[in-house]
């Protein structure tokens, strides 16, 4: 099933079960997506510029848990926790960091990157191996590691 198709049947199923948060957690994505097909106009949307919508939702999601836990908004945070849950739920399986750093290792060996300065072309090589299976905020601290 596509993805689209498996959001409408996730926004049937949750007015049915009255579900508001999830309901409204995928109205709002599907917003955004339908936002974006008509930045891209003509072309049409594929799968891979959803999953983008998704991670910059998640992203804005993370970003903002952390400015309401620092600003002493805890409800808040709870809130966009539980938003942040249901959309992660549409992100394919994330790799955990020492996956990363075998990755990282890899692509620094193949490319014989040697500092920070090639930084730039490892990041495009990992992202491509990853897929979106990798936190991108993650694989940046790690690359910048091994190649400080």
């Amino acid at each position: 099933m596509e993805l689209r198709d498996q959001l409408m049947t996730d926004v049937k199923n949750a007015m049915k079960e009255k579900d508001s948060l999830k309901l409204n957690t995928l109205r709002f994505l599907q917003a955004a997506i339908k936002n974006r097909e008509i930045e891209m106009r003509p072309n049409p949307i594929n799968s891979d510029e959803i999953m983008g919508v998704i991670k910059k939702l998640v992203k804005q999601r993370k970003e903002s848990i952390e400015q309401y836990q620092n600003g002493g908004r805890q409800d808040l945070a709870d809130q966009e926790n539980a938003e942040l849950k249901i959309l992660e739920a549409y992100l394919p399986a994330q790799l955990g960091r020492d996956q990363v750093e075998k990755i990282v290792a890899e692509v620094i060996a193949a490319l014989g990157a040697k500092t920070v300065k090639d930084m730039g072309p490892v990041m495009k090589e990992v992202q491509a191996r990853t897929a979106g299976a990798a936190d991108n905020k993650m694989v940046s601290e790690v690359v910048r590691g091994k190649l400080s």
